[in-house]
């Protein structure tokens, strides 16, 4: 039976083998927690055998206290454990968090999920919750199997048929449950997706009157995840009924051949009540895991979805540190496909951008310029060909290396939560950066961008919070910040896409002022743009059409060859008739 649909990739099994102390200790723990429940049973057992035939009160005052010392340590074992599965799930999040969260900000491989730290929490929970108890207690069951042999054979045979018969009925409810517990956990998890994405972009929604339609698509997704969902639990309900009848049907039989046992005077009448007790807590664990195999199916296939995030080669080497770049930029036949093998964007798209040059890309909507600027700052990988930055191949670079010598404004600005000086300096303040170098930075870069004096005037200036996706500025304004960020730590090439379509002509004077100081400091400069103010100041421009480059070359030179394309073709002039001659008579 297979329970994962790979094997777990070795960041996951390292974060394992770091909490294996704790489990182990756990192991340990349910050892002797199982071991103290027979004292209920042996405790009742004395009772019936023992005080009850000779009256003997001390005898009981003796053994309650015992039964009470044992309950009492089973408590403080049972707590113990509680808290190891807790400090290790505390630990997987120490260890694995970061990386998850890295991947989930990566360019994802097809197939991963965006829920990554949600799907990661299930598992954790999974940890430490009823059904890693049970499994723990489960493999310990042996010892009240051996313990009901001890009492008579016949009682240990019906302990092991039962524990067999209830292990079948788990088998059972896993298979007929498995395929719906994952089209569920998809489907919930695509209905979460669209809720995140609606409620972000509420304003939108509310200002062309979609919430009804929304809200109706909503329900749709969720009715769907929920229906999946509803049919697993009725399928798993039913097994779980089945579990239950089995277990206090055997639980009575037991009682029964208990009591026919010792009518037979094979047994003694306390060993009647100690059978059944033995009988139940053998077949606890059991119908424990099948009445939570709904959690079991959410974690499985949220830990399906995490080793999605870390595929087989994603071994990271750490690869030599390159020196700083100056800019230089190299597309060579760079391919790019849809996802899920869609369409091709971008067709064997080759240019090279020097330091202290400015390229514009022009052409019409759907050419393919937005993933050709995505493409040129790293922010996607090709599926074929390859980006050079100074000749070196951007997936040599470390990725965060990387991005300190590139500037990127994408279309939608694209600030995060968090202060207007976090958003400027890429939030380094939070990797252990000097503040005060940090700020003399931010400053810098906005006064670059001209920016600063908008910024002062805010009520917080610099310190102004922002809400996700810059949710406190205009669109202009938000604009312009995300200029300034893509401006922090001077970086030697800057990929532009739009950064002007939602300035006004005084905003579009400052960005052209902005790009002509970064040209001339040395720093390489491709822009993406429908407006032509900010093209007339571009050394060269590329015009690129259906994904595939339609021609290169000086400003100048483009603009007349564009125009030469356009202009009609001039009117063939007609041929004039010859003059017809008089013919003298």
């Amino acid at each position: 039976m297979k329970i994962l649909d790979a094997p777990l990739p070795p960041p996951l099994v390292a974060a394992l083998r770091a909490c294996k102390p704790h489990l182990l200790a756990v192991a340990v723990f349910s050892a002797l927690i199982n071991l103290l429940y027979l004292a209920p049973t042996i405790y009742m057992m004395q009772v019936y055998d023992r005080v009850v035939p000779t009256e003997g009160r001390l005898t009981l005052l003796y053994l309650t206290l015992v039964v009470a010392f044992a309950l009492g340590t089973l408590a403080a074992l049972d707590a113990v454990r509680t808290r190891l599965l807790i400090l290790a799930s505390l630990r997987l999040d120490r260890l694995l968090a970061g990386g998850i969260l890295q991947k989930l900000m990566s360019a994802l491989t097809p197939g991963t999920s965006q829920q990554g730290m949600r799907e990661f929490d299930t598992v954790r929970q999974a940890m430490t919750g009823p059904v890693a108890l049970a499994m723990f207690d489960a493999p310990w069951t042996p010892i009240y199997v051996l313990a009901a042999f001890m009492i008579h054979p016949a009682l240990g045979a019906m302990t092991l048929a039962g524990g067999g018969l209830l292990l079948w009925l788990a088998i059972l409810n896993e298979r007929a449950t498995r395929a719906r517990s994952r089209e569920a956990f998809q489907a919930q998890a695509q209905a979460y997706a669209s809720q995140e994405t609606a409620a972000a972009n509420a304003e939108v929604v509310r200002a062309l009157g979609m919430r009804g339609a929304v809200r109706e698509r909503q329900l749709v997704d969720r009715r769907k995840g929920l229906d999946l969902t509803a049919k697993a639990q009725f399928t798993g309900g039913g097994y779980s009924a089945a579990t239950k009848f089995t277990r206090m049907f055997l639980q009575s039989a037991a009682l029964g051949l208990g009591a026919w046992l010792a009518v037979e005077r094979q047994i003694s009448a306390g060993s009647i009540i100690a059978a059944s007790v033995l009988l139940s807590r053998a077949l606890q664990p059991v119908e424990q895991l099948v009445g939570a195999w709904g959690v079991v199916g959410q974690a499985r296939g949220a830990l399906n979805n995490l080793i999605k995030l870390f595929p087989a080669k994603a071994i990271e080497i750490p690869g030599t540190q390159l020196p700083a770049p100056t800019g230089a930029l190299a597309l060579e036949q760079v391919v790019v496909r849809a996802p899920n093998q869609g369409p091709v964007v971008l067709r064997a798209v080759s240019l090279r951008l020097e330091p202290g040059e400015i390229l514009g890309v022009i052409g019409p909507s759907g050419a393919g310029k937005t993933t050709l600027a995505r493409v040129a700052a790293g922010a996607l990988t090709p599926d074929a060909g390859v980006v050079r930055l100074d000749g070196a191949n951007l997936t040599d670079w470390d990725g965060d290396r990387l991005g300190a010598h590139v500037g990127y404004v994408p279309q939608d600005s694209a600030l995060l939560a968090g202060s207007i000086k976090d958003n400027i300096s890429r939030f380094a303040g939070w990797a252990g950066g000097q503040l005060a170098a940090i700020d003399a930075q931010v400053v810098a870069a906005a006064q670059a961008a001209g920016v600063h004096e908008m910024i002062l005037r805010l009520p917080n200036g610099y310190d102004t919070v922002l809400g996700p996706g810059g949710r406190g500025l205009s669109a202009g304004q938000a604009q312009r910040v995300a200029l300034a960020r893509a401006l922090f730590g001077a970086p030697p090439l800057l990929v532009l896409d739009e950064p002007n379509s939602a300035l006004d002509a005084d905003g579009e004077q400052a960005l052209n002022q902005t790009l002509l100081a970064a040209k001339a400091r040395g720093a390489a400069v491709l822009v993406i743009a429908h407006r032509t103010g900010i093209l007339n100041i571009a050394d060269r421009l590329l015009v690129l059409r259906d994904g595939q480059v339609e021609r290169v070359g000086p400003r100048a030179e483009v603009i007349a060859q564009m125009a030469a394309a356009a202009a009609p073709p001039a009117p063939r002039a007609e041929p004039r008739p010859a003059a017809v001659q008089k013919v003298q008579p």
